[in-house]
């Protein structure tokens, strides 16, 4: 019975985390721009183009959209709904009669006085999207499946519910980070290992690395002179009344959060070879088990930094194609800061990567051989 309790502590734990971080207020649920307004789905009726103004592919004006709302305390009621166009293909959107549309709806009492098309409804496909890969993930993977989720839903919680609000708070961006970065490592291993050594192991590998990855963020940001104004929508934060914000501060804690789920990976890969070795051959020395992990790590630094380089240049494909139409040179190219700044993101995450392979086969041999 206490062996039993034990094993399911950590799945215990996770879910109580997970429960209080879905709980836990960030602080601006009611922001002043949704005050006196109701969210909901409607479904298009009609539409009326004749207030749209087409020049080629841009399109501006205004779309009027008949629409029956399906939800929220006007739900049933037939009404018209304002879809404004900005000439942006980025932001703008064009609906045809049959489909879903998320809306919001100013009110007064029992009186309509203006509905906004937001976008395309996609939450109900997004819901589904979610739920088959979580059947996917328990179908393959039983209790690590489930074990997998909750570390998922609790990162998210997370990142939304402590991260970003103490961020727009003005609290230190870096500090926050690492402390989140420290609770999330530290569950999350112990959902995949338990109550065990090698949960030790690649936490503290993990950690090692999280901190030379912040220590080179913080000391290059500036080296590289980027400001944090590089990251989108941050100039809509300075205009809604977040100009006190030290943008550059959360562009250095964005580089090493979001390599540390990377530098997860290649400390579980490490320690999970190391252990394996040893449970093979008991009376295997320290410093040879560490060789082993390095091994390991060496073997999966070319894949890894690869990912990361995947991961941080694949939403600018378009830009290169763009460069490269218009004949850009590459010395230009590499120059500008946006593009210094995914450089620096890219290779600061890939030197987290090459430290926390000898860090964790280092403490990994010395922890799983003790008796």
């Amino acid at each position: 019975m206490r062996k039993r309790l034990i094993h399911n502590l950590p799945l215990i734990l996770g879910t109580v985390l997970l429960l209080i971080l879905v709980c836990l207020p960030t602080g601006y649920e009611d922001a002043v721009i949704y005050q006196g307004t109701d969210r909901c789905k409607a479904t298009i009726l009609a539409t009326d183009e004749s207030a749209v103004i087409s020049s080629g592919l841009i399109q501006s004006g205004e779309q009027t959209c008949t629409i029956r709302l399906e939800g929220g305390r006007f739900e049933g009621r037939v009404t018209q709904g304002i879809n404004i166009l900005s000439g942006s293909l980025e932001t703008d959107k064009i609906f045809t009669p049959g489909e879903p549309a998320l809306v919001v709806v100013s009110y007064q009492e029992d009186q309509i006085l203006s509905v906004t098309m937001i976008d395309h409804y996609r939450i109900d496909k997004e819901i589904l999207l979610a739920l088959a890969f979580a059947l996917l993930l328990i179908l393959l993977a039983g209790r690590k499946g489930f074990q997998a989720i909750l570390s998922f839903g609790i990162t998210v919680m997370a990142i939304w519910k402590i991260i970003v609000p103490c961020c727009l708070k003005g609290d230190n961006p870096i500090g926050i980070t690492l402390a989140v970065l420290l609770l999330l490592t530290a569950m999350i291993f112990l959902l995949v290992y338990g109550f065990d050594r090698r949960c030790l192991s690649a936490s503290l590998g993990t950690l090692l690395g999280i901190l030379t990855t912040c220590l080179l963020a913080v000391t290059l940001t500036d080296v590289f002179q980027i400001h944090g104004t590089v990251m989108s929508y941050s100039e809509t934060l300075l205009y809604s009344g977040f100009e006190n914000l030290n943008l550059t501060r959360i562009f250095m804690s964005s580089i090493f959060l979001g390599a540390s789920g990377a530098l997860m990976d290649l400390a579980v890969d490490i320690t999970s070879s190391i252990h394996e070795v040893v449970q093979k051959k008991p009376g295997i020395s320290w410093r040879e088990a560490t060789m082993s992990g390095i091994r390991v790590g060496q073997a999966a630094m070319g894949t890894m930094t690869t990912t990361l380089l995947f991961a941080y240049s694949g939403g600018y494909l378009a830009l290169l194609m763009v460069f490269m139409a218009q004949g850009t040179p590459v010395d230009n190219i590499l120059n500008y800061k946006y593009i210094s700044a995914e450089i620096l993101d890219t290779i600061v995450g890939s030197i987290g990567l090459v430290t926390v392979a000898p860090f964790t086969a280092v403490v990994g041999g010395f922890l799983l051989t003790r008796r």
